[in-house]
């Protein structure tokens, strides 16, 4: 057996996991995706996108700065292409933008091409994990908690088509919630399962 044969094989021992669908992690700002699915990637072997941070790479701008330049619809339009082009990737863990989810087109790819995770918090929780940032172009207002709070109306019943539901409720780690969200993924034998089963 060649070296590298041999470092595979030692991965693949390692690795008590076999992630069958890309998982789609879905739910409000501030909900801990992009956290939590890499600690959940880490955890699985494999690789972590952001859908974010490949919209900022692919066109050299922030997203604060794209909503300000070429507004909201245009930048929907990009993440409904590049959710759909990292979907065709090979299976990882993927964090989407809050609004994400909201489009029927993106539900529908996600739910044929991988398994959406909503990350499901109370906003209170999430008011307190965003009020002192200032990212959130959504949040750019003169009332930014009732903006949170409208968003939140208007989003959390888009976030319950979700295939899989992890409550967030504090006090938990990373770790903690990325664990929590393997144990549901393990309830779907087409998603995940451990090869020591």
């Amino acid at each position: 057996m060649s070296e590298f044969q041999q470092s595979v094989a030692n991965g693949a021992q390692a690795n008590p996991y076999v992630l069958k669908k890309t998982v789609v992690m879905v739910g409000m700002m501030g909900a801990g995706k992009t956290a939590v699915g890499r600690v959940l990637a880490q955890m699985l072997n494999v690789r972590f996108l952001d859908s974010d941070q490949e919209i900022e790479a692919a066109a050299n701008m922030t997203v604060p700065e794209i909503f300000a330049r070429d507004g909201e619809p245009f930048f929907r339009a990009r993440e409904t292409e590049v959710i759909s082009r990292l979907l065709q990737d090979e299976r990882c863990v993927l964090s989407t933008g809050g609004g994400a989810f909201l489009s029927a087109e993106n539900r529908e790819n996600i739910s044929r091409n991988g398994v959406a995770v909503w990350l499901d918090a109370d906003l209170e929780l999430l008011w307190s994990r965003v009020r002192h940032r200032d990212t959130r172009p959504l949040l750019r207002t003169a009332d930014p908690k009732a903006t949170l709070t409208d968003l939140y109306t208007k989003r959390v019943p888009e976030y319950s088509k979700a295939d899989l539901r992890v409550p967030c409720a504090p006090p938990v780690t990373l770790d903690q919630m990325a664990q929590r969200v393997a144990s549901v993924l393990l309830t779907r034998a087409d998603v995940l399962e451990r090869r020591d089963a």
